[in-house]
């Protein structure tokens, strides 16, 4: 494909759960995380400077996994607004509406849907489970630290809560999910968005 003035990139949502999936990054995930870097989203060009030397590989694979879009036109970032725009952004994410944000440290930072006791419950057993994740880490299992979902039926066919970890410049997150999990929503984008133009809006000057 010919390098286009007028062409610019945006992760999809599973581009964004790829991207965010590790604490420590690959060039791939590398790759995927500039899109989100700034107030606006990055052309062609620009992203090619930026990821440096050669990305027709990285283009190709991205594309090929559906793990990023095409534009015609710039899309400007998300309004960040600390005090709500996890409430806004999270609630689509759940087939209930029902839904919550935590630390890995296990702080609720935002909730849709749920009392503050049951999201703050929900927001310490997703740390307990960071914990866990991290124990089979070292004893050889990364398996642990990927998606988790919890069943009250045996049939398994629909949970009550999917916990799903990421992580935005070394600081851990868990999205706590209430009956369907709907990750292949555009709030997925907006959601990891906000945290990343939020924690360079108000991180102290260096």
């Amino acid at each position: 494909m010919s390098e286009q003035e007028d062409t610019w990139l945006m992760p999809t949502p599973f581009g964004v759960l790829h991207a965010f999936a590790s604490a420590e990054p690959d060039r791939m995930q590398r790759a995927l995380q500039l899109l989100l870097s700034t107030n606006g989203s990055l052309s062609l060009p620009q992203w090619r400077e930026q990821v440096g030397g050669d990305t027709s590989h990285l283009l190709g694979e991205a594309r090929d996994q559906q793990w990023l879009q095409l534009l015609r036109r710039p899309v400007p970032g998300p309004e960040i607004r600390l005090d709500d725009f996890a409430q806004h952004v999270i609630a689509p994410l759940s087939g209930e509406r029902r839904a919550a944000l935590a630390s890995d440290g296990g702080f609720c930072l935002g909730q849709a849907g749920l009392s503050p006791e049951e999201a703050e419950t929900l927001a310490v057993a997703a740390a307990d489970f960071s914990g866990f994740a991290q124990r089979q880490s070292q004893r050889g299992w990364n398996g642990a630290q990927r998606y988790v979902s919890f069943f009250s039926e045996p049939q398994l066919l629909l949970p009550d809560w999917s916990f799903v970890p990421f992580w935005v410049d070394g600081a851990g997150y868990w999205l706590i999910l209430g009956r369907e999990p709907l990750l292949n929503n555009l709030a997925m984008v907006e959601l990891v968005w906000s945290i990343r133009l939020a924690a360079s809006r108000f991180a102290a000057p260096q």
